[in-house]
């Protein structure tokens, strides 16, 4: 069972990332790149200094930054997100979290036969939006976390924004809002990827995309399980 301050620090790390990611969309309003640097940063420090870093120790002792590709401005899209007709749930076994439940609510096409990507709305209590991706690195050599990468969570605040949005700081839920931002160098890797004992919700077929994706978060193969 988690103790007060295990749940306060991780309170502490979800308020530290919503941060980031608002400080991340008014950068990216101007600068993708720089956006980019700075998320990239901030996120090298809280995995290097943060107690809620999902890090294992023998990891954190040798961490000099996590592994992300130089910002690439052709990997990023604002995209209309086409609504199912009839969405599916899917059930994912957690552990930490027990079961979490997603609907699929819509699909956003990226442009240049790179694929469609499947945009899932939390079931659960707090909502909002997930967007995993596995591309065809994923799982090799110098390549991609295997079971996929998360490029939205926003009920953990992972969230680069609408299209459209007045204030860029600020989602936008009004006219836009069925058009999102979805930059791949900001791919990064779910808690399981770094601590086993984490069971984390994957990127489904419907999340999965035809092409390589040499942008975001990669992954040694030598530490996929």
């Amino acid at each position: 069972m988690a103790t007060l301050g295990t749940a306060l620090d991780t309170a502490d790390w979800r308020f530290r990332i919503f941060e980031l990611y608002a400080d991340v969309r008014r950068v990216a309003a101007s600068d993708p790149a720089a956006a980019h640097r700075l998320w990239r940063d901030r996120r090298d420090e809280l995995f290097d200094t943060h107690p809620a870093s999902p890090l294992l120790p023998e990891d954190a002792e040798t961490f000099s930054g996590l592994p992300v590709a130089d910002y690439d401005a052709a990997w990023r899209f604002e995209v209309d997100v086409a609504p199912v007709d009839e969405g599916r749930d899917i059930a994912v076994p957690t552990g930490t979290d027990g079961v979490v439940g997603f609907t699929l609510i819509g699909t956003a096409e990226l442009p240049g036969d790179r694929g469609s990507l499947a945009v899932w709305k939390h079931a659960g209590y707090g909502g909002g939006l997930f967007v995993p991706v596995k591309d065809r690195l994923a799982g090799a050599e110098g390549g991609t976390y295997g079971g996929g990468r998360y490029l939205l969570d926003t009920i953990k605040g992972a969230h680069l924004g609408t299209a459209g949005a007045t204030d860029a700081a600020t989602p936008d839920h009004g006219a836009g809002a069925g058009r999102l931002v979805l930059d791949l160098n900001f791919a990064y890797n779910p808690s399981c990827a770094y601590d086993p004992a984490w069971a984390c919700p994957l990127a489904q077929q419907e999340n999965t995309l035809p092409v390589e994706v040499p942008v975001g978060e990669t992954y040694p193969v030598s530490r996929a399980h």
